[in-house]
Order: C-alpha cells, then sequence, then structure tokens
C-alpha cells in the first residue's frame, strides 16, 4: 500500500536520475513504540510528501478536534487510524542526498506479526524502535529475531520517546545494554543505538542538544551509513528445479530444466550436480524465452538450460556448480523457527516442509529451547511450540532436502512450515544434523521391540512354502510394460505352488496411486503412501508371502526407506526400462516392454540366485 507519492515522479524536481542507489528499509517495533511517527516525521523533515499532504492531514486534526501526530501521515485508511494500530505493511518513500528509500511500516502488533515479515523479508536493513519509557517488550524480542532470521544484516536501534524520560542517559544505556545482550545470542551486532524522540524531531536528521551526552549518528546519519549487502551472485550457484520441460513439436526434443537463480553464477559448458539425487550433467546452453542469447547468468534471474545428458530429475531438486561447495543433504538439522499458526506445532504430526522448491513433509524431533519473550529469557523442556514462540529446534523431514545453513548462503537456509494449507512457521538452519537418532529409525526400533509373534516360525513357514517371504517390487516408468511382467510372475510362481500375492496400490486407498503414476512433484501423500506400504509389506513377508507391487513415482531415498520398513525381511527390486535411481542398484533390470516369457525366466533366476526361492528349478 503506497502512502505517499512515487518518488520516481518527483525526481526530475530535484534533478535526481533514475541510476540512483536505491535501498529497501524495514522498520519494525512493539505498539505504540513510535514507528508510524518515526516514518512520518522523516518524510516531512526530507521533503518528501506530497504537497499540500501535511497541511492537509493538520487540518483535518483541527476539525476534528484530535492533536496533530505525525504517525497520521501514514495512517491513512480510516480503520487503521480507528483501532490506532498498523495493520498491513506500508511503503512509503524519501530520498537524502545518497540515495532513495523504501521505508516498509512492519505492524507492530503481535496478531500481526506474518504482516511484519512480508515488510521484512524484502528489506536490506532494518530499523528497530524501542520506547525509552516501556523499555524492551515482547515484540521487540520477537521482531530483533525475525529481523535476524530473514538475514537483514544492517541494524539500527532507536531508542524512542526519550523526552518521556527527560533525555536521560542512563535509561537509555540500561536498554542499549540489556538490548545489546539478546541481540549477540542472536549473532546480531547492531551498528548503533541512537537516543530518539521522533515527535519532538531530536536526533532524527542531526543532533540535538537534549543529549549532548550522545555523539553517535543522527537516524538520517545512519540510514545514510547503511552499505548494500552483497549480492548473492558473489556465492556458489544454487537453483532449486521449479520444472523441467519437455519439447516433441517439430522434432524439438529439448528437456529445459528451469528455476529462479539463488545465488552464484553459470556459464555454458559448467558442470552441474542436482541433490539430492546426485545426478550429474553439464549445461549445453542458457535458454530464455524472448531473450537475447546469452552464454552465462547469474542471481537473481530466472532461467533454463539444455544439459549434455537427459537425466532423470525431480522438480525440488537443488542444480549446484560442480567444483564449488556442496549443500548438505539429509533429514534431520537444528534450526531457529517462528511459529504463526494457531494450533502448536506438536511431535508425531506430519507438516509440509518447504525450502527452495522442495516440498517435503516433516516432523518436529526435539524442542531445545523456547524463547520467553515476557520474561526475556529461555524456556528449557518444553514439548511444544505454541504460537509466537521463537524456538530452537530439531526438525526431521520424511525425505532428504538440500540446504545450506544460513550463515554460508540465505536464501537456501531458510524454511517455512504449512500446517493445513497454511504457513504456520519460518525459520533458518543453523546445522545439518546426523541420522544416528532418526524419529524414522526410533519408531521401527519401538515396532520391532513390541512385535508379537505366533508359535509358527519364518524358517517352519520357508521350508513348507519352499520359498522365504520377500517383498518383490516392479520398478519403472509408467507403461513400460511393469505392470503385466509384475503379474505374469505371480501366476508363473502361483502355478508352482508358491505363496504368492500381487497386490495394486489403489486396492485399499487412493493415496497409494502417488506412488502408481507418473509426478512432477513430491508430496505428504507421496510420502505417507511410502511408509504405509513399507508397513503393509513387513506383514506380508512375515506370514512368508512374496508380495508384489509396482511402483513408479520412487527414487533411491523410497527404496531405502522401504527397505528399512520391511526389515528384518528383505526387497527384491526388478528395474524395467528407465528409473531414477542414481545409488540404488535394483536385482534384476530389464528393458522397457520386454519379451514376457524372457522377463518372467529372468525375475525367477533372480529369485533362485538370492535363495528366496529353496527347493525350485525352472
Amino acid at each position: 500500500m503506497v502512502r505517499t507519492a512515487d518518488p520516481t515522479s518527483q525526481m526530475s524536481n530535484n534533478g535526481s536520475g533514475s541510476n540512483r542507489e536505491q535501498m529497501n528499509v524495514v522498520i519494525v517495533g512493539h505498539v505504540d513504540h513510535g514507528k508510524s511517527t518515526v516514518i512520518g516525521r522523516l518524510l516531512a523533515d526530507t521533503g518528501s510528501l506530497p504537497e499540500g499532504k501535511l497541511k492537509q492531514v493538520q487540518q483535518q486534526c483541527e476539525s476534528n478536534a484530535r492533536p496533530f501526530e505525525y504517525a497520521f501521515l501514514l495512517d491513512a485508511l480510516k480503520d487503521e487510524q480507528a483501532q490506532g494500530i498498523t495493520i498491513d505493511t506500508a511503503r512509503c518513500f524519501f530520498k537524502t542526498k545518497k540515495r532513495d528509500y523504501i521505508i516498509h511500516d512492519a505492524p507492530g502488533h503481535i496478531e500481526f506479526l506474518k504482516n511484519m515479515i512480508t515488510g521484512a523479508a524484502r528489506a536490506e536493513a532494518a530499523l528497530l524502535v524501542i520506547d525509552a519509557q516501556e523499555g524492551i517488550q515482547e515484540n521487540s524480542k520477537r521482531h530483533g529475531y525475525m529481523v535476524s532470521m530473514l538475514g537483514v544484516k544492517h541494524l539500527a536501534v532507536l531508542v524512542n520517546k526519550m523526552d518521556l524520560v527527560d533525555f536521560s542517559r542512563e535509561r537509555f544505556e540500561s536498554i542499549r545494554d540489556e538490548y545489546s545482550e539478546f541481540l549477540e545470542r542472536l549473532g546480531v551486532h547492531p551498528l548503533g543505538f541512537i537516543p530518539l524522540s521522533a515527535r519532538e524531531g531530536v536526533n532524527l536528521t542531526g543532533r540535538s542538544e537534549e543529549t549532548a551526552w550522545y555523539d553517535g549518528l543522527s537516524v538520517l546519519e545512519q540510514v545514510d551509513a547503511f552499505t548494500k549487502p552483497e549480492g548473492n551472485a558473489e556465492h556458489d550457484f544454487r537453483m532449486p528445479v521449479q520444472d523441467v520441460y519437455k519439447f516433441t513439436a517439430d522434432q524439438d526434443d529439448r528437456r529445459i530444466v528451469a528455476g529462479t537463480i539463488d545465488s552464484g553464477s553459470i556459464d555454458e559448458g559448467d558442470e552441474v550436480v542436482f541433490y539430492p539425487s546426485g545426478k550429474e550433467s553439464a549445461i549445453t546452453r542458457v535458454e530464455g524465452f524472448n531473450t537475447s542469447p546469452r552464454t552465462e547468468i547469474s542471481a537473481p534471474y530466472a532461467a533454463g538450460f539444455t544439459l549434455t545428458t537427459q537425466i532423470y530429475i525431480r522438480p525440488g531438486e537443488l542444480m549446484c556448480r560442480k567444483g564449488q561447495s556442496l549443500p548438505h543433504v539429509g533429514r534431520r538439522f537444528r534450526a531457529n523457527m517462528f511459529w504463526m499458526g494457531r494450533p502448536p506445532m506438536v511431535r508425531e504430526k506430519n507438516y509440509k516442509l518447504k525450502i527452495g522448491a522442495a516440498n517435503v513433509s516433516a516432523q518436529l524431533a526435539d524442542v531445545i529451547s523456547v524463547l520467553d519473550a515476557s520474561e526475556l529469557s529461555s524456556v528449557q523442556g518444553k514439548q511444544q511450540i505454541d504460537r509466537h514462540d521463537v524456538a530452537e529446534c530439531v526438525l526431521e523431514t520424511l525425505h532428504p532436502v538440500a540446504f545450506d545453513t544460513r550463515n554460508n548462503i540465505e536464501p537456501t537456509g531458510r524454511f517455512v512450515i504449512v500446517d493445513d494449507y497454511e504457513i504456520a512457521g519460518a525459520g533458518i538452519i543453523l546445522e545439518p544434523l546426523t541420522e544416528e537418532d532418526s524419529l524414522f529409525k526410533e519408531e521401527i526400533k519401538r515396532r520391532e521391540f513390541s512385535w508379537e509373534r505366533g508359535l509358527v516360525t519364518s524358517a517352519e513357514r520357508s521350508t513348507k512354502a519352499g520359498h522365504r517371504g520377500k517383498f518383490v517390487a516392479f520398478v519403472g516408468k509408467f507403461h513400460s510394460g511393469k505392470r503385466n511382467l509384475a503379474k505374469a510372475v505371480e501366476k508363473h510362481l502361483f502355478g508352482v505352488g508358491c505363496q504368492v500375492y500381487y497386490f495394486g496400490l489403489t486396492n485399499l486407498t487412493k493415496s497409494f496411486e502417488s506412488l502408481d503414476r507418473e509426478a512432477r512433484t513430491r508430496s505428504i501423500e507421496q510420502d505417507d503412501a511410502v511408509r504405509r506400504l513399507g508397513e503393509l509389506a513387513r506383514v506380508m513377508t512375515d506370514a512368508g508371502t512374496l508380495f508384489m507391487t509396482v511402483l513408479t513415482n520412487v527414487d533411491d531415498y523410497d527404496m531405502e526407506q522401504l527397505g528399512m520398513l520391511n526389515a528384518p525381511n528383505e526387497l527384491f527390486v526388478v528395474a524395467v526400462g528407465e528409473t531414477p535411481f542414481s545409488q540404488f542398484k535394483a536385482d534384476v533390470e530389464l528393458p522397457d516392454h520386454p519379451d514376457l516369457e524372457e522377463a518372467v525366466q529372468k525375475v525367477v533366476e533372480g529369485l533362485t540366485k538370492k535363495e528366496v526361492l529353496i527347493d525350485y528349478s525352472i
């Protein structure tokens, strides 16, 4: 919502050019600590208001018998003035001799913290306002954390309303020391603390006699002292893959990998690696739509690339440049997170984690500590994350994701959590963790520890049936012939007396369809289907059955998970045609649409070689 005239319409009056440097600055703080007054006074004192705006607002206040406030220059909407709080993130503009500024006025009320994050996410620098009389409040802490979380490197703290404490140096220094200690724990080092009376204009555009003891910068001088952050183009290359486009018209057989470059640059001929799959290729050409040909491209542009080899990758992978630092790939990491959802974040519940272009299901594995903003301290041992909590926690994803730590490459070190189709949490990744104590492994341990067995042993079942229980998965692309093969193998083995069962994935629930069709992106439903299928296989193979099914939309990690879920029984994989595997090795590999009779024989030979079929000869 633009509250003042667009600055581009005023540049010609001051002789400014369109090549002037521009900076986005967010102003945050607890409700009623004076953010809007700071901005309104800045606009007025720098001559950045539309002509007659100041006089108009003053006359409106006079006609309504209300005392004039500089905040009214911003709070132009009736509902905002009536409530006395800023709800939306307002944008306004002003300029100095050095550069042009876009100021984002973020709401301070606790109910509108989502809006605050929206404003802060665009910012290159921040001003955080604290009321000298009220002191540090809950949202002073929360906003400090969120500025840190969003990677805003340049921060100045404005201790406002100093006139209400008689410009007390002791009061100012007390707030400065206490808040500096808190920011230090977040790894944030503010560029300065400024004693201020925005309403009176003290230390706003120049230093004032009322604070003769202060020898630092004024607000305007501090804003001009902010430096533009280093561009992401200087970092190692990262591009989340948003989609893969295939062309078939006019003998065009290109497969274009597309996305928006988060950091770094890349040239034609550079070798690339995709994570978490680990698949490699090289750039043949930089593609674009209605653009001039180019041989290199860098952040933050959207781009497409054709590769030297037609590798099978999915949207959500992270494209990296070979030879540069590699991202972390894993299922567990320690993070700082802010929770905005109305229901608390709890353990043993699946959420959707979005990082880059990847969407995976995730669970809360551990709550290390929660910031109690009202007590300005950390709470240990809390078992859930409540609304508006700032927490240090451990998250575990069901499927591996590629990521960086926030201090390394910022865009790929941030994530959001979706709960019931709404963004409920946002955070930064602090460090990767090993999977030794993963929720997944612990769940399997608990299951096996409490598994109740009958009087018939697995060895007795194998001796009677002539084979061991086995989960046999036929894997390949859609319409590769794997389904007909699986059914033919079932029929053949049944004919020679085996206890065998072919399981159609949609027999019980449609959720299994996600494993039986081509899919462009991964979903929580697919992760859930892998889990349910593995548990079902565990029961069927424990009963001594040759349990068979077909899988289309799976990769290395799905097969690893199915193997763990089916343990202690084993997994036998038949790959038909091209598969998305990069490391997983199938037990039997066949071409697309193989000859049915020959393929059945090869599968049976493979089962015999693995000693699944005990006393069976072809």
